[in-house]
């Protein structure tokens, strides 16, 4: 009994001096970049917005928002558009399956919270606080939380020390540990283990990242495989873009290079001739990751000398004035939320974030549609998922050099295309299922803590 005690205040010790120590190290951080932070926040009306509330003002309407309502909140984060993508069809489900409890989504980026306001309706979404002890704590205080539910893996110090302190049960939902990530938390598992093993639920997307969550401190009995939520994720109907695009271009057919990181533009333009040489009726379309880059992607396309167009332009001008988009041309998806739908009627979709070491982007959007998939050999930040569409030879991945003849081939042989497309299409539909799981678990969590 006595070893026990001992224990037990040499973990709570432990978990103190964590905590200290990591608010030092954080304050410190954040004096020598807090002048260009905000500097650049205030720089810009979108990004003043969000300032105050990150800072640990709870917004006025929020606060009326929760008083007029008579449910205990759950609280969901999400930190940016990926993870807004992926909780997009467990949202939809929530209202059904948890009709005793208000649903408030957070998120940390702007287009994350530009996005999940659109989808998830603005009286419900917010910015997250920073990871500051009163910056959480207000919103601890103001929300009452029965429960914390946190996308993939957003571990902060302060705001999981304020549920513990409150017993409020945490639960990670979608949870992965990339391969870039894992040797940091294993060398730091010291740190993480006091924090991580208070976690009341983590729901695994694999059996990979469940055994990686055990070896950083996680409690093995607190570990579920629940699957991957993208694999649930259905685009329900066409963009605005989409529906434009089929307009200006009826005859044409398309080529959708999505997520595409720095370099991967001027890789896409170099092979561009030998595509419309072989194939004259494509249009290729190039969907950045991030909306800060839209400018210089466009610059990157002018000086190639192909004729383009940006999508934006198209809701400046009357329709009436919108020129066809011809065969031969770029089409540049300066937007946010239109890619997933634009997928739907790609003949070929390249994954970004492949051919470039930054380990790739979610393959399976284009998959749900039959779409032949091409990656490059970078992409283990979903490493379980195109394992399985190599496995069941369901996507071409190719390396830079090979890129243009990789792509040229996919156009060459429509039949083989068409059946890897297809078998695309059944490791998704096969994979489906794991937003059910979760409310499964989250229901059990819920009864298990009285909430």
């Amino acid at each position: 009994m006595k070893t026990n005690w001992v224990r037990r205040l040499a973990a709570e010790t432990r978990y103190t001096l964590i905590l200290l120590f990591y608010n030092l190290a954080f304050l410190m951080v954040l004096a020598v970049t807090s002048p260009l932070w905000l500097w650049r926040k205030s720089a810009a009306d979108k990004s003043r917005e969000g300032l105050s509330e990150r800072l640990g003002r709870v917004p006025h309407d929020l606060l009326v928002r929760r008083a007029d309502r008579s449910l205990p909140v759950i609280w969901l984060h999400a930190v940016s558009v990926g993870e807004v993508l992926a909780i997009s069809y467990l949202v939809s489900e929530f209202d059904w399956a948890f009709p005793g409890y208000r649903l408030l989504i957070s998120t940390t980026t702007e287009t994350g919270q530009a996005l999940a306001r659109e989808r998830f309706g603005a009286d419900r979404v917010f910015y997250c606080p920073i990871d500051l002890p009163w910056a959480t704590s207000a919103y601890l205080s103001a929300l009452s939380p029965r429960l914390l539910l946190l996308v993939e893996t957003e571990f902060w110090p302060n705001l999981l020390a304020g549920c513990f302190d409150r017993k409020i049960p945490v639960a990670v939902i979608n949870a992965r540990i990339s391969d870039r990530s894992y040797p940091r938390y294993r060398l730091f598992r010291f740190i993480w283990e006091p924090i991580l093993s208070q976690l009341s639920l983590m729901l695994a997307q694999s059996p990979e990242d469940a055994e990686r969550l055990k070896n950083i401190g996680c409690k093995p009995e607190r570990i579920l495989i629940s699957g991957n939520l993208k694999f649930d994720i259905r685009a329900a109907h066409d963009s605005n873009a989409t529906t434009l695009l089929k307009e200006l271009a009826p005859k044409c057919r398309f080529m959708v290079a999505g997520s595409t990181l720095e370099g991967e533009e001027a890789i896409l333009l170099e092979a561009w001739p030998q595509l419309i040489g072989f194939n004259p009726d494509l249009v290729l379309v190039i969907a950045p990751r991030h909306p800060e880059r839209f400018h210089f992607v466009a610059e990157r396309i002018d000086r190639s000398g192909f004729k383009w167009v940006r999508r934006s332009h198209w809701d400046l001008e009357a329709e009436v004035l919108r020129d066809p988009v011809r065969p031969g041309q770029i089409v540049l998806l300066d937007s946010i939320g239109e890619l997933a739908s634009m997928y739907s009627i790609a003949s070929v979709a390249f994954i970004g974030g492949s051919l470039v070491p930054a380990g790739g982007h979610n393959p399976l959007e284009p998959a749900q549609f039959s779409v032949p998939i091409i990656m490059g050999p970078y992409y283990e930040n979903f490493r379980t998922i195109v394992d399985d569409l190599v496995e069941h030879k369901a996507i071409c991945i190719t390396k830079r050099s090979e890129f243009a003849s990789a792509l040229v081939g996919l156009y060459a042989n429509p039949a083989d295309s068409a059946a890897m497309g297809q078998r695309g299409w059944e490791v998704f539909n096969r994979q489906a299922g794991a937003t059910g799981r979760t409310i499964k678990a989250l229901h059990g969590l819920l009864k298990e803590h009285g909430a």
